[in-house]
């Protein structure tokens, strides 16, 4: 599992940062969330290839997370798509979206899914052979929705040495790697734990923009091994974090510490923040491993290198 910032900046982009647009890479499928202003180029300059974005989530209607997807679909038409296109995104998008296709007198040749987030509680709304996606509420001036992705459990690994000693076939393998027993000519019945290792444990990501601190946040994405929470403000701008619905960094790391989660990244930055060192600092004064999203940057999830 790897993710890609490709925008960290919030409403006003600056010559450094991007509005809101995150790729997320498991097992060579692509997810992207958010799609401010100017992502299609982010995806160029990232090497990202177009066609193989088939889930696209929208966490709310202001531009900075949505701006971009209207010029990313005409491409991909232009391009000559033609696979369908699942997109995540509150209610009131649906009529949004293709009332400016058809204002623009755009005639997709592929077709979207549009899939409706009206939920006050987590909802699962994909599930797909390596991962699950669940959506949930977070606060803010409009309705606005988190992503939790989460992989499936990972195969058993085989030890190599019981392939040897009990010689079995390699058309019994692969119901071994999913836990099942191995059972003998003889009938004699080798346990799975005997002959095999579990997998790398699976790996989660969850993704908080836009919304203020609230308690219940913590609860919907509990042991997350990445979260990137938005922290629009230092810590001194409080009252104007709430006042707009938003975050400062110490919010943010409040919701990382809550959620024991094992590495936070901070971003959505306000302009007014040329250099966000002060805000990783503040937010590591409460969750350690904190680092600030950087446009152009690609994560290892299970691998983050915290200075």
């Amino acid at each position: 599992m790897k993710l890609t910032i490709l925008g960290s900046s919030s409403a006003l982009p600056t010559s450094e940062r991007y509005p809101s647009a995150h790729v997320l890479s498991v097992y060579e499928r692509l997810y992207l969330i958010d799609c401010g202003e100017g992502t299609q180029m982010q995806l160029r300059r990232n090497k990202i290839r177009f066609g193989k974005l088939n889930h696209i989530f929208i966490s709310h209607i202001h531009g900075d997370h949505v701006f971009g997807l209207y010029g990313l679909l005409s491409t991909m038409n232009l391009m000559g798509r033609t696979s369908t296109l699942s997109l995540y995104a509150p209610v009131r998008y649906r009529e949004i979206l293709f009332s400016h296709l058809l204002d623009f007198d755009i005639i997709l040749g592929f077709n979207i899914d549009f899939f409706p987030l009206d939920s006050k509680d987590p909802v699962k709304i994909l599930d797909d052979k390596h991962l699950t996606v669940t959506s949930f509420p977070l606060r803010h001036r409009i309705p606005s929705y988190g992503f939790l992705f989460r992989e499936k459990p990972r195969d058993r690994n085989i030890l190599k040495e019981a392939i040897e000693k009990y010689n079995i076939p390699a058309a019994r393998i692969p119901a071994i790697k999913k836990g099942g027993d191995f059972v003998m000519g003889s009938g004699e019945i080798v346990k799975n734990e005997e002959i095999t290792v579990p997998g790398p444990a699976p790996l989660s990501y969850a993704y908080c923009s836009d919304t203020m601190y609230f308690k219940r946040l913590s609860s919907f994405v509990r042991n997350v091994d990445l979260l990137y929470h938005e922290a629009t403000f230092e810590a001194s701008l409080g009252e104007l974090a709430r006042k707009t619905g938003h975050s400062t960094s110490t919010d943010a790391a409040r919701s990382a510490l809550e959620a024991e989660a094992g590495t936070l990244i901070i971003g959505h930055f306000s302009s007014r923040h040329k250099d966000v060192k002060h805000l990783v600092e503040e937010a590591r004064d409460i969750f350690p491993r904190t680092i600030a999203a950087v446009d152009g940057t690609t994560y290892d999830v299970g691998n983050i290198d915290v200075p």
